[in-house]
């Protein structure tokens, strides 16, 4: 990434019916910053089943989501 806006949000799922639920929290979370931003995309890692990290990336569109596993 070129250029940052926020710190990358950490999520880890404790009890998989919440998965849904934080997964978009962290979403919006992200949203409001890249509306701020103007140039970035969200980019999701799934390090593992119940390991998510968010953050800006300049190389995702602006206005998408884009998921990588890291496994």
């Amino acid at each position: 990434m070129s250029s940052q806006t926020t710190e990358p949000l950490e999520v880890v799922v404790d009890r998989p019916e919440e998965l849904y639920e934080l997964l978009n929290e962290a979403e919006a979370l992200l949203r409001q910053a890249a509306m701020a931003h103007g140039s970035a995309g969200i980019r999701v890692i799934r390090h593992d089943p119940a390991r998510y990290t968010f953050e800006l990336s300049d190389t995702v569109p602006f206005g998408e989501t884009w998921e990588q596993t890291g496994w």
